[in-house]
């Protein structure tokens, strides 16, 4: 996409991104879009959804602001952030997490590869 646009994020359709290694506890579901890629791949903006359970994950640099739903995610040897509708959240290259989703979480993202 070359031109600026307008989504409304919670109607969005989005695809299955299946991970199941990385479950820990749970039947999470994840789907996910990319709504905007830079010409050389390391910036991305898109949004992503996963329903109640439990996961692991090494992140990316991102910041993420929750549509709906709620989750709380353990940053290994770091804080314990408690997110829902409305919240930002900074999570950096490298961090090992654990997400607990308590309700289907959807957020729109911009992450920095």
């Amino acid at each position: 996409m070359t031109h600026s646009f307008a989504l409304h994020i919670p109607d969005a359709d989005l695809a299955p991104e299946p991970d199941p290694e990385r479950i820990v506890a749970g039947d999470p579901e994840v789907t996910g879009k990319v709504v905007w890629e830079s010409a050389d791949g390391r910036q991305l903006r898109g949004i992503w959804q996963i329903t109640p359970g439990v996961v692991t994950d090494t992140e990316a640099d991102e910041l993420f602001v929750v549509i709906s739903g709620s989750a709380t995610i353990e940053v290994e040897d770091g804080p314990t952030l408690t997110v829902g509708p409305g919240d930002m959240a900074v999570l950096h290259a490298g961090d090992r997490t654990t997400w607990t989703v308590h309700e289907t979480l959807r957020k729109a993202y911009a992450i920095n590869l």
